[in-house]
């Protein structure tokens, strides 16, 4: 009897694909002052973040310093779910200590569209994460809601991440 060679399975694309977040950054942030109002008013100020992987890669943990914000924190916990090809993203903060429901979504090339349903300020919204340029030295995050379902978003948040001095 001779037992045949086997490829391992394959690594699921998709798995390792938030590993270029993995370390310390300074992230540059972008906040709209007034949401839902068609405000064009933003605040800038500058806060901290840190990231490690979990699970073997199919988990990682972020948290950020939002240090020109009065120092508040917030953290995501991301998931990746092999089955599906999807990370589902949560996130909490010190504000209010809830685990706000997931946005979920899949990365196409250095770029990642999540989307979910949530609450904000009392009101449904439709929530939608963006991130782009994760294949250079300062990826970018976005995020928008959308009132109606989807058919108009509001950017309302953009983070920009450089890698911190070591």
């Amino acid at each position: 009897m001779t037992l045949a060679a086997v490829d391992p399975p394959s690594e699921p694309e998709g798995r390792n694909a938030f590993d270029f977040l993995h370390g310390h950054w300074v992230v540059g942030h972008r906040q709209l002052k007034a949401r839902h109002v068609g405000s064009d008013a933003w605040r800038t100020y500058e806060g901290t973040a840190y990231c490690e992987p979990r699970l073997g890669g199919m988990a990682n943990v972020e948290e950020h310093c939002f240090a020109g914000r009065g120092g508040d924190r917030g953290m995501a916990l991301r998931l990746y779910e092999p089955a599906t090809g999807e990370w589902s993203v949560y996130w909490a903060s010190d504000r209010d200590g809830v685990l706000a429901p997931p946005v979920r979504g899949r990365f196409d090339g250095p770029g990642c569209v999540l989307e979910g349903d949530d609450v904000d300020d009392g009101r449904p919204i439709r929530q939608r994460y963006v991130w782009s340029k994760t294949d250079t030295a300062e990826p970018q995050w976005e995020q928008a809601f959308s009132l109606d379902g989807g058919r108009t978003w509001e950017t309302n948040w953009v983070m920009t991440f450089r890698r911190a001095a070591a």
